[in-house]
């Protein structure tokens, strides 16, 4: 079963390098960071011997998952929100190219 998941593993990893050379436009990241997590399920999972462990583990494995969505959601707001107030694009700082 190990070497199972370590293939899933070896071909997640060829996956995302195959995908950073194909031009999906704002879907590259979308797909990368969908295999990367799907990548760390695999881990949690069998590596860490989450799925054969008690509930409590699962909940402290789930939350951890919980807390990094809204890690993820806080930093798109904030990427999803620049420029919206003048003088806060990208280059349009004042001395920026100094």
């Amino acid at each position: 079963m190990y070497y199972a998941v370590f293939a899933a593993l070896i071909f997640g990893t060829a996956l995302t390098v195959a995908v950073a050379f194909i031009d999906l436009g704002p879907m590259n990241n979308v797909l990368m960071l969908s295999i990367a997590m799907t990548k760390a399920l695999l881990v949690i999972l069998f590596f860490m011997h989450v799925r054969w462990s008690t509930r409590l583990t699962w909940v402290v494995a789930a939350s951890g998952f919980f807390w990094l969505l809204i890690l993820f959601g806080l930093t798109m707001t904030d990427y999803v929100s620049r420029g919206w107030v003048d003088g806060t694009k990208v280059g349009t700082f004042p001395f920026a190219g100094r």
